[in-house]
């Protein structure tokens, strides 16, 4: 990818309603080269378990943290330090933003990047944290599109294959069916 660490914060998370989108979303943000997915709404165990599990059978796995305070959380990658002592970058992915292939050239490639994608009714302030209000389209439609669209943009033709190589389980690309190699069956 860029070399920047790349997280996502999942705002309005319901856990009895929720969780497929919501795991969706962490699936996209790992496949196309996520570091961290934070999750703010209803706290829910089942779903880092499952994101854990997928990190470990297929490698690249994701760090996860329930963020009680999103405004904060947001409020301090962009203002103070995105945890590692450097400034961060925020972009909230919203049908009100402005035109993605438009906004992306202009986010800081160097600065830990902070994706913010919403789901029940997003807070005023996030569109005023957040560095870039950015839109895939100016429609309702899925933010698991919206994510996929956007870090496909951010990252361009870059192979990531790397990123997964520590997994139990590989998936080669095949044309004629499904190849998945097990490292750790005996032969």
């Amino acid at each position: 990818m860029t070399g920047a660490r790349i997280a996502v914060l999942r705002l309005g998370h319901r856990k009895g309603r929720d969780p497929r989108i919501t795991t969706h979303l962490a699936l996209v943000a790992r496949a196309f080269g996520a570091d961290e997915f934070y999750l703010a709404g209803d706290e829910d165990d089942e779903l880092f378990a499952t994101l854990s599990a997928v990190g470990e059978r297929f490698g690249a796995p994701l760090k996860t943290e329930y963020v009680k305070s999103p405004m904060a959380f947001i409020k301090r990658w962009t203002q103070r330090d995105a945890g590692d002592g450097e400034a961060g970058t925020a972009a909230h992915l919203t049908m009100y933003g402005e035109r993605f292939r438009d906004a992306i050239p202009t986010i800081p490639r160097l600065r830990p990047l902070l994706v913010v994608v919403g789901g029940t009714k997003v807070p005023a302030g996030v569109f005023e944290y957040c560095q870039f209000n950015i839109a895939i389209g100016n429609q309702p439609h899925s933010e698991v599109a919206a994510l996929a669209l956007f870090l496909d943009e951010w990252g361009g033709d870059i192979d990531i294959s790397d990123r997964f190589k520590d997994g139990r389980l590989e998936i080669v690309p095949s044309k004629d069916g499904k190849v998945v190699i097990d490292h750790d069956e005996k032969v």
